[in-house]
């Protein structure tokens, strides 16, 4: 097999779709979302339905995806759906915001993450949880270089163990349900008081939750038979989620009240605390429970955040190293070590969160773009090469109610931070473009 090969073969099935989009989703912020969206919401009924109506809201978003990937089975995500649409610099900053802004950071962040909850049994503090934390990002990026069959079936395995201490949960919980307070529609004082409004703050707050489940659209060059499993695959992760999060916060409507869900900074612990075989192991539980839950998010990642920069690469627009593939385990391997190199730097860096929060508002514009491009690319048509074997239903209905989506939160991030989401946004241009013209001059001189 020669060295000079960048092209990566179709290796993975339906299972690995779901996984990706599971395991990327359901991630640590359950453990501590339920009581910001029950602060929002103002009464378990509405919590309940905030969750259930947030998902179905997310479902759009996902048969979005589905369109566009099945029409472009590659490798590269939105990057892919914006140079075809024909914005090929927005389609560079694309990448170029994931690389620099918010993909390497987030695996720093899941990877401290998952030795602070380590730190439950074993006391880590200073350096030493920042090394097993690098230690941590190292086995994993091992893993995903090692093979991508071998990284899938992982990622399958670790996704399957996240859900089960979640049914677990849920299972114990539908038998011990108090009915004095299950879905009581009693608002909280001092929060949103009832009414639509209320309901409206539940479902915009349970959005980050769902984020994440098209995660496997990065990696749509490797899956087999694309165009039926890609879009399988997504709806059936929309599914998948929410079922979780809709049992998982009725059965907590039904044990915990509305101001113990609120108030509590884990309230997933204090539910688990309630049920009857496993509370006096509470702690102990939702300590392994967030390990894998996070370990699995960490594996997501490293597995398909890199194909966004080999995609570019593979379009001399980006380093051309990063479209390397490796000769013997054929996957993306200086790609996923350069964005594991990063992230490892980053580990020892301070004040990470709010670094990556300040991008948010950048990463949500992508967003919203990604669903915009859909209508581009239909006006275009089969004639321009646009001929996807899936459509997502509504005609602009759906694509349009992802946008709206993903707009509540764009307001949310201007509300609370306006100032350092706009210097953000103004970084990311400011750095990008001038970047891209460099190489798109470049490539027209080389191919002249």
């Amino acid at each position: 097999m020669s060295e000079n090969k960048n092209e990566l073969a179709r290796k993975l099935g339906l299972g690995a779709v779901i996984a990706l989009g599971v395991g990327t989703t359901v991630g640590s912020g359950i453990f501590s979302s339920l009581s910001e969206v029950a602060n929002a919401a103002g009464s378990s009924l509405f919590l309940v339905l905030a969750y259930i109506i947030g998902g179905l809201l997310q479902i759009p978003s996902n048969f979005v995806y589905s369109e566009l990937a099945s029409a472009y089975p590659e490798d590269g995500g939105q990057y892919v759906y914006f140079r075809e649409a024909g914005s090929r610099p927005l389609a560079f900053l694309c990448g170029w915001i994931s690389f620099w802004a918010t993909d390497p950071p987030s695996i720093s962040i899941m990877a401290l993450a998952i030795v602070n909850y380590l730190a439950f049994f074993v006391p880590i503090h200073g350096l030493a949880l920042k090394l097993v934390a690098v230690v941590f990002v190292l086995i994993f990026m091992g893993v995903h270089i090692r093979s991508v069959e071998g990284g899938g079936k992982f990622q399958t395995i670790i996704t399957a163990l996240k859900i089960l201490p979640f049914a677990l949960v849920i299972g114990i919980g539908l038998f011990n349900l108090q009915g004095d307070i299950l879905l009581s529609s009693a608002p909280l004082k001092g929060y949103a008081t009832g009414g639509i409004a209320a309901l409206i703050a539940g479902v915009a707050t349970t959005t980050w939750s769902y984020d994440g489940m098209g995660a496997a659209c990065y990696m749509s060059g490797e899956i087999k038979n694309p165009k039926k499993n890609m879009p399988l695959g997504l709806i059936l992760t929309a599914v998948i989620v929410l079922a979780l999060y809709a049992g998982l916060t009725f059965v907590a409507s039904g044990i915990l009240s509305i101001d113990e869900m609120a108030t509590s900074d884990a309230p997933i612990a204090l539910l688990a605390s309630k049920l009857p075989g496993i509370g006096q192991y509470a702690g102990t539980i939702v300590a392994i429970m967030a390990i894998i839950v996070v370990i699995g998010s960490l594996s997501s990642c490293i597995m398909f955040q890199p194909r966004i920069e080999y995609a570019m690469a593979k379009d001399n627009l980006f380093f051309k190293s990063f479209a390397k593939v490796h000769p013997k385990y054929e996957t993306p391997y200086f790609s996923i070590i350069v964005q594991c190199a990063v992230a490892i730097v980053l580990i020892f860096a301070s004040n990470l969160s709010a670094l990556l929060g300040y991008f948010t508002m950048v990463a949500l514009l992508k967003n919203v773009l990604t669903f915009g491009t859909i209508f581009v690319l239909r006006k275009k048509g089969k004639e321009h090469g646009y001929d996807p074997s899936y459509k997502c239903p509504g005609g602009p209905i759906m694509p349009l109610i992802a946008i709206i989506m993903t707009g509540t939160l764009i307001w949310g991030q201007l509300t609370y931070a306006p100032m350092q989401s706009l210097i953000c946004a103004f970084v990311a241009v400011a750095t990008g473009l001038p970047v891209f013209y460099y190489w798109d001059r470049k490539n027209k001189k080389e191919s002249a």
